[in-house]
């Protein structure tokens, strides 16, 4: 079982690189959109460019969500952090000099590379330096994931218009420069072992069979001991047999999609079907994204603690569907901002799914392929509502149509909310159904 210790003792490079690579992985995100009517007064923009970057981040954290345990197992985690990190940096500068549509469509699919790549590493990063304080670290980074959620749409339009929108898109790059600085400074250091150290195959299968001690340190109650190893395909593809791998999938798809069909077409939602502003539908869109806030304040410490993964699946869920349901019986002005607070609380799926790769998993190195999977598969449903929406719309003239397909969508995800909340792991999940890990 693992001792607990201070989460700054032997662990502040961990801790900042952890921190600002969270940062980094949403600011990417979301700093773009606000400012589309300022890139399109340099240069030409069409619907299908724009159309193509909305795309972009999904189809992005798939494909790299496939492609990183092969770089992780050659290179180590804490490495390809630093690609990751540096991609993004990269990118981000890069966008700021784009003169063309193309130019600003290669600088985002660089950066969105870069956040694939990260989306996967930041779980088994916190299992493997912190494994005695799995609930605290969860919760501190999805916050951090949170906050650059929000802020970027609040600042984004006031720098642009200041100092312009090339400054405005490149200065989150700092961020993810910033964030690339520990992991080196740990990998010069030799320091990047973790806080265990590797344990025998045995060992990896055991249990934690003492109540009391598992009732003192919740972390080794959903974790299980940990081992830290790379990636390997025999445990991917084992994942693909697994019911509970693919509920997690669908947890995780389902606030994917509601993301980026947020990010994507909420404010249009709103100016269309309730007669907003397009101001007051940016901050709007800033409230839908606040509501992430106090979910990843809370979630991870409930889970970790108190195992509260169905309930907090279903308060997500039904909020959802009843913001929703607001927004398409009672559209009024008045209401909006209460039916896009219930909306947003969605949020809570995001910081419940990534926990749930951490705690489903034994080792870093099932972590990891939890992790590819998970966000792969999610990744892929995401990438395809966005697109069906705006064709949706495209046909009908109205938003009612793609209202109820986003509240299906939710309905569809209950069953498998139930399997994710089953407290178990990836590892006694496969043994109940085929034997020895």
């Amino acid at each position: 079982m693992t001792t607990s210790r201070p989460l700054w003792q032997g662990r502040v490079l961990a801790v900042l690189g952890i921190l600002l690579c969270a940062f980094s992985l949403r600011s990417a995100v979301a700093s773009l959109s606000p400012l589309f009517d300022h890139v399109a007064a340099d240069f030409p923009l069409s619907s299908a460019v724009v159309g193509l970057i909305g795309t972009a981040p999904p189809v992005c954290f798939a494909v790299f969500g496939l492609l990183t345990p092969l770089f992780e197992r050659r290179l180590g985690l804490e490495r390809v952090t630093v690609i990751a990190l540096i991609a993004i940096a990269a990118g981000l500068v890069l966008r700021g000099f784009s003169v063309d549509a193309i130019t600003l469509l290669l600088s985002t699919a660089l950066i969105f590379a870069g956040v694939g790549m990260g989306n996967i590493l930041l779980p088994p990063l916190v299992k493997k330096h912190f494994p005695d304080r799995l609930g605290l670290m969860m919760t501190l980074y999805t916050t951090a994931m949170a906050l650059s959620t929000f802020i970027p749409p609040l600042v984004a339009v006031p720098v642009a218009d200041a100092a312009g929108w090339r400054v405005s898109l490149a200065m989150w790059g700092v961020f993810a420069l910033a964030g690339s600085i520990p992991w080196v400074l740990m990998l010069l250091r030799g320091r990047t072992d973790g806080v265990s150290a590797p344990v025998t195959r045995e060992a990896a299968h055991s249990r934690v069979d003492d109540e009391d001690a598992e009732a003192s340190d919740p972390a080794a109650l959903v974790t299980g001991p940990i081992a830290v190893a790379p990636a390997n395909s025999r445990v991917f593809a084992r994942l693909v047999r697994l019911p509970l791998a693919w509920a997690i999938a669908v947890v995780f798809g389902t606030s994917s999609t509601m993301a980026y069909i947020s990010f994507a077409w909420l404010p249009t939602i709103l100016v269309d079907r309730v007669g907003v502003t397009a101001s007051v539908a940016g901050l709007l869109l800033s409230l839908f994204a606040f509501m992430g806030l106090p979910a990843s304040l809370l979630v991870p410490l409930l889970v970790v603690r108190f195992q509260a993964t169905r309930p907090l699946f279903f308060v997500a869920v039904a909020c959802g569907i009843v913001g929703l349901a607001g927004l398409i019986l009672l559209p009024s002005i008045a209401l909006v901002g209460l039916w896009v607070a219930l909306f947003g609380i969605v949020g809570v799926l995001f910081p419940l799914a990534l926990v749930l790769i951490s705690v489903r998993a034994r080792t870093p190195e099932t972590a990891v392929a939890l992790s590819s999977f998970v966000q792969s598969a999610g990744y892929i449903g995401a990438a395809a509502f966005p697109i069906l929406l705006g064709i949706v719309h495209d046909r009908t003239g109205d938003w009612l149509l793609p209202l109820l397909i986003i509240g299906a969508v939710l309905v569809v995800a209950v069953p498998f909310g139930l399997i994710a909340g089953r407290r178990q792991t990836i590892e006694d999940a496969w043994e109940r159904r085929h034997g020895r890990w």
